[in-house]
């Protein structure tokens, strides 16, 4: 095992960036061996090291096969790739991840309180916490969605918030994820592979369970369902098939055992919206969305959207349709409006933030503007509304030219960019070609609110940079990721999985284990309800295939016709989904 360590500190300490960064495994000045490792990876380290190079680079290629015959892939420079997940987990302790789970928690209801106020009351701009001008200056700030919320208040049903560790070892959040939040699949993906490929890491170590996700998303969703509706229907609509995130839609769609639709499956009338199906229309109570705001509603927003349904936000006007998350949620992932998150939970909570945030400047303050133009070149500039690692410039790898045309970005709109110091992400061991190397990465909890409670999957996507010295992590960026391990306090065995029997009615299939039932499932080889192995025969409406002619209302307004395929298509792939 050593010699797959060889050179490993000296990368470490040869930073392409100033400062040292905090490495996962290792402390400072430690010699790889077996001994000198951080407490949660003591027990896994000698498991490791009985696994020589090639060994553990035939199971890397195991993984790799397993999710490119899963369908397990995203779109890189246009092309669909398998997901990388390296060998070693990503190990986080009991009271770490108390830490991190309270933290998540208090910034979750802190944004819900915020998305409540800015579009009702407004309270936090009349006791001058936050200037009304960044919110009607968001981007993602849509007046037309203002009174439009489920019934039981929720407009974050799932966020993705994500967490970095500084130089010193110290959690901080990197920025708030509360549209359309995705990498959840990989999650659950990431731990079925792990479990089969390397078993005997699991033997040692209390890890905490991810399969109960599914079922927490799917009580959320229901108790947010219209007032009066006792057996509620919620679907997954998903942009299409072109989308990069599609195999996640497939996959939740699949394990809640709800329908997946596409804008055209749906229709709206007397202001409610309905399904096609075999067997005839049937009410669609709540719509779990993967389609971002601009594409959700041609009669609200863009015209020439076919991806979502005329009529859509009427509905929800009315209260006969639950849109989750919420529609306009995107003010508060801007960047900018980060920066205040901190006084937004003193403000509605009464509390002290318990995850701090990056030090960050607010480049529409001429004071913050003028400092960041003269420190240009040891900054990182992020625009304030993007996703997915796009427009980020990391100033000490740029080149002049690349500083001069950012410059003049800049000063002509500095509304729309934020600037941070270089964070050294911390590192992690990671399997390259020349052994174990030290790569950066970061770290995306996931939280699921029902109204009474959010509740954090004990886990998360870590997400890691492929090449050396990178700091984006993102999959569309060519990074990978890792499987997350949140160790229980006292070892036991992993109880039996209570989401899955609750969506089975309190029962799984006969002679079937929990754990087999979850591999099953997300290879699809069974369904939580109805035929087996049958993309989307789950939902109450049978299976989606359209039915010409079948519904039994007249439709308010008819969906683009499926002649317009190349726009179809086009709009699947602009889908700004949050990695």
């Amino acid at each position: 095992m050593e010699s797959l360590f060889n050179g490993y500190m000296t990368r470490r300490m040869n930073s392409r960036h100033k400062g040292k960064p905090w490495d996962e495994v290792f402390p400072a000045g430690a010699v790889p061996g077996g001994h000198d490792v951080r407490e949660p990876y003591r027990d896994m380290y000698p498991v490791l090291a009985r696994l020589d190079d090639a060994e553990l680079r035939a199971r890397t290629d195991a993984l790799a096969k397993s999710y490119l015959a899963q369908g397990v892939t995203f779109d890189f420079a246009g092309e669909e790739r398998p997901f990388p997940l390296d060998v070693v987990p990503r190990v986080i302790p009991a009271d770490d991840w108390s830490y991190l789970e309270s933290g998540v928690a208090q910034r979750v209801k802190a944004l819900e309180a915020f998305l409540a106020d800015a579009y009702g009351p407004l309270r936090a701009i009349k006791d001058g916490v936050i200037p009304a001008s960044i919110i009607s200056s968001s981007k993602h700030f849509h007046r037309q969605t203002a009174g439009i919320v489920g019934a039981n208040g929720v407009r974050i049903h799932v966020a993705g918030i994500d967490v970095i560790r500084d130089e010193l070892g110290a959690f901080r959040v990197l920025e708030d994820n509360v549209r359309v939040p995705s990498g959840v699949s990989y999650v659950l993906s990431n731990r079925q592979v792990m479990a089969q490929t390397l078993p005997e890491l699991f033997a040692s170590m209390p890890v905490r369970p991810v399969s109960d996700y599914p079922a927490k998303l799917l009580r959320a969703l229901r108790a947010a369902a219209p007032k009066d509706v006792a057996d509620p229907t919620v679907v997954v609509l998903t942009p299409g098939v072109f989308n990069s995130a599609y195999f996640e839609h497939t996959l939740l769609a699949r394990m809640m055992g709800v329908e997946l639709v596409e804008g055209r499956d749906l229709f709206c009338s007397g202001g409610r919206v309905w399904m096609h199906t075999t067997g005839g229309s049937t009410r669609v109570d709540v719509i779990y969305r993967r389609v971002d705001d601009e594409f959700l509603d041609p009669l609200q927003f863009r015209p020439d959207s076919v991806l979502g349904a005329p009529g859509l936000m009427l509905a929800a006007r009315l209260g006969n349709v639950t849109i989750a998350n919420g529609v306009g949620n995107g003010i508060a992932d801007d960047k900018l409006v980060y920066t205040y998150v901190p006084d937004l939970i003193r403000y509605y909570l009464g509390e002290e933030p318990i995850l701090p945030n990056v030090d960050t400047w607010r480049l529409e303050e001429p004071e913050a503007l003028a400092e960041v133009l003269d420190r240009l070149a040891e900054l990182v500039v992020k625009p304030v509304d993007g996703s997915g690692g796009k427009g980020i410039v990391v100033g000490p790898d740029a080149s002049r030219t690349q500083l001069s045309r950012l410059r003049d970005t800049l000063l002509a709109d500095p509304r729309g960019w934020i600037a941070q110091p270089v964070v050294q992400l911390s590192t992690i061991p990671t399997l390259v070609d020349d052994g174990f190397r030290p790569r950066h990465a970061d770290f995306r909890p996931f939280a699921v609110n029902n109204g009474d409670d959010v509740w954090v999957l004990p886990g998360g996507l870590t997400r890691v940079a492929l090449p050396e010295g990178q700091l984006v992590v993102n999959s569309s960026q060519g990074g990978g990721s890792k499987d997350t391990w949140v160790l229980d306090r006292q070892p036991q065995r992993p109880p039996r999985p209570a989401g899955l029997e609750a969506l089975t009615g309190g029962a799984l299939p006969t002679g079937m284990s929990g754990s087999e039932f979850s591999v099953a499932a997300s290879r699809g080889g069974c369904s939580l309800v109805g035929e087996a192995g049958r993309e989307g025969s789950a939902g109450r409406g049978g299976s989606r295939e359209w039915v010409m002619g079948a519904e039994h209302h007249t439709p308010l307004h008819t969906s683009p016709a499926d002649e317009d395929i190349d726009a179809r298509h086009q709009q699947q792939q602009q889908q700004q989904q949050q990695d």
